[in-house]
């Protein structure tokens, strides 16, 4: 029903801003949110998409965002936990507070997001989640660990959620995108210590450089909108919707059925970090650096 209310979180550029155009475009009322925008004034008209600001890294910050909807439309019935951000760098390298500040966006942002609309939702016995993983959820990408981890983590959350909210009639589904061509690449994170610890920086580099090959020759996000407004449209959407070049999802099939140290080898391979394939350094004990 194109009248229906929608809120997409991170809709100022990459997939956010493509799927609130083309909903926008297909006559739904679209709020899509970034922490730069604000709030329209008392009386502004209507026209959609219209940004509003949110943090998704706080409690206060969604709840007035999502007050600010519900009190203006009377309704909310669509929302896309889209927000989402970038880290590169070695396990080893990745500080807990580095990890943690990935996860403030990528998992608990979601999680924050959810209680805010979830009350509203139940109430009315009906709405959909879609939440936005990645395709690197599924099939774990070396030297962006813990953005796999954030998106495995969301995985197995956006499970639970849909099977608690069956009785409520609120449906839950995710979003799995490869590699598109957006923002994304350009506003990947690295861990501090990623740019110096020799052990691992030659081989950090040399993966980055074929993500951020694939994310530049990747598809155009408009057919991630395009395939959100089918979900959207269908009355008993799948659990997941995988979405983007065929190799990429490909590489999520091969993986159920393939023995696991031969998968890792292939994945190892593809970006080019197998043994012997980099030179890669380790450091003696007087602080020398070594090839090996």
């Amino acid at each position: 029903m194109a009248s229906e209310v929608v809120l997409i979180t991170g809709a100022s550029s990459g997939f956010g801003k493509a799927c609130a155009e083309h909903l926008g475009r297909l006559g739904y009322r679209v709020y899509g949110t970034s922490r730069r925008a604000a709030f329209p004034a008392p009386g502004a008209g209507g026209s959609f998409p219209a940004m509003i600001p949110m943090d998704v890294r706080d409690d206060a910050s969604v709840c007035t965002a999502v007050d600010f909807v519900v009190e203006r439309e009377g309704r909310l019935d669509v929302v896309v936990n889209n927000a989402g951000v970038g880290l590169a760098g070695a396990v080893e390298d990745t500080t807990p507070e580095e990890a943690r500040e990935l996860f403030e966006t990528n998992f608990f942002g979601v999680l924050r997001v959810c209680r805010a609309v979830l009350p509203t939702l139940r109430r009315r016995g009906t709405g959909l989640i879609v939440n936005v993983s990645s395709i690197g959820g599924l099939v774990t990408i070396p030297f962006q660990g813990f953005y796999s981890a954030s998106k495995f983590a969301l995985e197995s959350l956006t499970d639970a959620l849909r099977m608690e909210l069956k009785p409520f009639g609120v449906r839950v589904t995710l979003l799995e995108p490869g590699d598109f061509r957006t923002g994304f690449t350009e506003r990947r994170e690295f861990t501090a210590d990623s740019r110096t610890n020799p052990a691992y920086r030659e081989r950090c580099r040399t993966a980055v450089a074929v993500m951020e090959h694939d994310e530049r020759n990747g598809a155009d996000p408009e057919e991630l909108a395009g395939l959100l407004a089918k979900v959207m449209a269908k009355p008993a959407p799948r659990p997941r919707y995988l979405a983007g070049m065929f190799v990429q999802k490909l590489a999520v099939a091969v993986k159920r059925v393939a023995p696991a140290a031969w998968f890792e080898k292939a994945i190892m391979a593809y970006y080019k970090i197998q043994p012997g394939g980099a030179r890669s350094l380790a450091v003696d004990p007087a602080g020398e650096e070594e090839p090996r």
